[in-house]
């Protein structure tokens, strides 16, 4: 009987947007919201901030995640492009650079140097990329994947303290916003940690203890920012 075993960490690439993008979502919006109301502004003021700032995040959320992870993969093209080039004019180099790895990972040398040169006739390229470089088909760079689950998790994440502002008098909105932003952060960290395979409580400690310094600071800036106005 076939032993299965289930791991999470293909889900390493998604994950860690579309946490960021959540997260940032609703720290950022909230935090606006609170900075903003606390500044004594109108409702419509409120509302209109809150959209604006989920749009410019949004849009924000994608290009940077785009930006940044088509770095890693333009870096990954180019050790690899290199590796190949290295394949083709010093083979013998490039099959004990393989060995000594693993021989470092321990395995003796006259194995080490047959593994070497069966996975190398399988597949050169595929063996040092994944045992020199580091690159998997797992962990390999996904540019547009990182960007559409970072703008659609912050979206997400924007639209609840938005919400908020349709659901209770002006009077409440800080304290309301506030409330809720710790209980969907404290929720993200959750769910995020449980489908990460990680402590649950850990996972919701950090995100709500971080979104709640960044709430308290928006909100004494728009507490100053309207006294002086």
């Amino acid at each position: 009987m076939l032993h299965k075993e289930y791991h999470r960490i293909d889900r390493i690439g998604w994950l860690r947007a579309a946490v960021l993008g959540a997260n940032d979502g609703i720290i950022s919006t909230a935090s606006l919201l609170i900075g903003v109301a606390a500044a004594h502004t109108p409702y419509n003021g409120i509302f209109i901030a809150g959209i604006a700032g989920l749009i410019a995040g949004a849009m924000s959320m994608a290009a940077g995640e785009y930006i940044s992870v088509s770095s890693q993969a333009d870096t990954e093209k180019h050790a690899l492009l290199r590796e190949k080039k290295e394949l083709a004019e010093s083979l013998p180099n490039e099959v004990e650079e393989l060995t000594t790895i693993y021989i470092n990972r321990g395995l003796e040398r006259h194995f080490a140097e047959e593994v070497a040169k069966q996975l190398m006739a399988k597949d050169a390229l595929g063996a040092h990329a994944r045992d020199e470089l580091g690159i998997t088909e797992i962990t390999t760079a996904r540019p547009l994947q990182a960007a559409i689950y970072s703008a659609c998790s912050f979206t997400l994440g924007s639209l609840l303290p938005l919400l908020v502002i349709f659901l209770v008098p002006r009077a409440y909105i800080i304290p309301s916003i506030s409330i809720m932003a710790v209980l969907f952060l404290a929720l993200l960290g959750a769910v995020a940690a449980k489908v990460g395979g990680a402590g649950v409580l850990l996972g919701s400690l950090r995100v709500v203890i971080w979104g709640t310094l960044a709430m308290l600071v928006s909100a004494a800036i728009g507490s100053l920012l309207g006294v002086a106005v």
